[in-house]
C-alpha cells in the first residue's frame, strides 16, 4: 500500500502530521485517508468511478490531489460536502489564489505583466475547479435531488470552421458548458528548440537508447509517455512505421524516420539488456536493470544533459514542439499535422501555425512589396 502526500496546503506550509488528510493508493484505486476521510467518502467513490471510465492514472492522481486540497480546506472551515454552495466555492478559489508556494519569490515579486510569482497558476486553479465540479456532478448523477453548487457558463467553443456537419456531425465532440467560476488562462505558444540548441542536446547523448528516445520525439513527434509505452511489436523497422498509443488510448500510425530506425536497431542489438519486459526502452544500469524505463528516469536523463550542455529549455516535450514547428514551417496540411501529433482537436494543432516565423516573414515581405507597387 502506497501513501502519497503532496506536502503543501493552501498556505504553502509543509506538514509531517501522519493523521492529516492525504491520498493513498492501494494498487487498485485511489482513496483518502487520515483526519476527515470519513466525511469525504464521496471522493473515494468518485475516483473509483473515474477509474471505471478508463481515466488515465495521471489524471486520477491529479484529481485526487486537487480533492485532497479541497477537503483540507473544508475541514479547516468546519464544513461538510453538504454545506458547499456557490459562495463557498468562491471562497475556496479565493484561498487558492491567495496561497503561496515555498521556494518561490515573495509576494512583492511580480512578472512584467504584474502577476505574482509565488502562487498557483490559473491552469492549476482551474484544474482544481474541474475536479470539484466533477465530484458534485457525480453526486447529482447519483441523487438528482441534490443541487450542484457549480454554476455553468457558456458552452466551450469546439466547432471550428470546416468542421464536420450534416450527416457527419455526430463525429464532432459536443460543446461542453464551462463553469462561470473559471479563471482566465494566458494563451501560451509552444516553445521549440532552435537548430543550435537541438544539435547541442542531441550531440551530448552517448547511448543508442538515449539517441533513439530523443529522435522519436524530435523526428517523429512522439510524446515522452508514448515513447516509454512502445512495445517491441509496435516498431516495424522494415516498413518504417510505428504503432503509437496516445492520450485516451487512441491508436495511430506514425512514419519512422530512417536515422531513428537505425538508432533503435542498434540499441536492440547492442545495448538492450535481457528482460521479460516487452517494452522497447529499459533501464540499463543499477538494481532496476532490465525493467521498463519510467517517466522519472527519463526526466533524470534530460536533466543531466541540460546541465551538461546548458540548453535550459531542453525538456522532452520541447523536442516534440520542435517537430510540430518544423511541420508548420514546411507548410504541411493542418489535418496531416493533427494526425502525426495525435491531437484530439485541430485547435491544439493550430497553435503551431503561429510558430512559423519564416513563413510569416515571407508573407509580410510579399504584402509590403505589393503595397509599395500600388503607392
Amino acid at each position: 500500500m502506497r501513501v502519497v502526500d503532496d506536502g503543501v496546503d493552501l498556505r504553502g506550509m509543509e506538514s509531517n502530521d501522519s493523521g492529516r488528510l492525504r491520498l493513498e493508493h492501494d494498487g487498485d484505486h485511489w482513496c483518502l485517508v487520515g483526519e476527515g476521510a470519513d466525511q469525504l467518502g464521496l471522493v473515494d467513490e468518485y475516483l473509483s468511478h473515474l477509474g471505471d471510465r478508463n481515466y488515465s492514472p495521471k489524471t486520477l492522481r491529479a484529481y485526487g490531489f486537487d480533492l485532497v486540497v479541497f477537503g483540507r480546506w473544508l475541514l479547516g472551515e468546519g464544513l461538510d460536502l453538504e454545506d458547499v454552495t456557490t459562495p463557498v466555492l468562491l471562497r475556496f478559489l479565493a484561498a487558492c489564489r491567495a496561497a503561496w508556494l515555498p521556494g518561490r519569490p515573495g509576494p512583492n515579486v511580480v512578472d512584467l505583466r504584474g502577476r505574482r510569482l509565488d502562487g498557483y497558476a490559473a491552469t492549476t486553479i482551474n484544474r482544481r475547479l474541474v475536479a470539484v465540479s466533477g465530484l458534485f456532478a457525480f453526486r447529482a448523477m447519483r441523487d438528482p435531488t441534490l443541487p450542484n453548487p457549480v454554476p455553468k457558463g457558456r458552452e466551450a467553443h469546439r466547432v471550428t470552421p470546416g468542421g464536420r456537419t450534416g450527416l457527419l456531425a455526430h463525429l464532432v465532440r459536443r460543446p461542453r458548458p464551462r463553469s462561470a467560476l473559471r479563471l482566465r488562462e494566458p494563451t501560451r505558444l509552444p516553445r521549440p528548440l532552435n537548430v543550435e540548441e537541438a544539435t547541442r542536446l542531441l550531440g551530448s547523448l552517448r547511448t543508442w537508447r538515449d539517441r533513439a528516445i530523443a529522435g522519436l520525439m524530435l523526428y517523429c513527434g512522439l510524446r515522452s509517455c508514448e515513447v516509454l509505452a512502445l512495445d517491441i511489436a509496435d516498431v516495424d523497422i522494415g516498413r518504417g512505421w510505428l504503432r503509437v498509443w496516445g492520450k485516451g488510448a487512441r491508436e495511430r500510425a506514425v512514419p519512422l524516420d530512417g536515422d531513428v530506425a537505425q538508432a533503435i536497431q542498434a540499441y536492440l542489438f547492442l545495448e538492450r539488456p535481457e528482460s521479460d519486459s516487452t517494452r522497447v526502452f529499459l533501464v540499463s544500469k543499477g538494481p532496476h536493470r532490465g525493467q521498463p524505463l519510467t517517466a522519472a528516469g527519463l526526466r533524470t536523463i534530460f536533466r543531466y544533459h541540460r546541465g551538461l550542455t546548458g540548453v535550459t529549455a531542453g525538456h522532452p516535450h520541447a523536442l516534440r514542439h520542435s517537430f510540430g514547428t518544423a511541420l508548420a514551417e514546411a507548410g504541411v496540411d493542418l489535418a496531416v499535422m493533427q494526425t502525426l501529433l495525435g491531437h484530439a482537436h485541430v485547435d491544439t494543432t493550430a497553435r503551431y501555425i503561429h510558430l512559423a516565423p519564416k513563413r510569416v516573414k515571407e508573407e509580410f515581405d510579399a504584402a509590403r512589396a505589393r503595397i509599395r507597387r500600388q503607392v
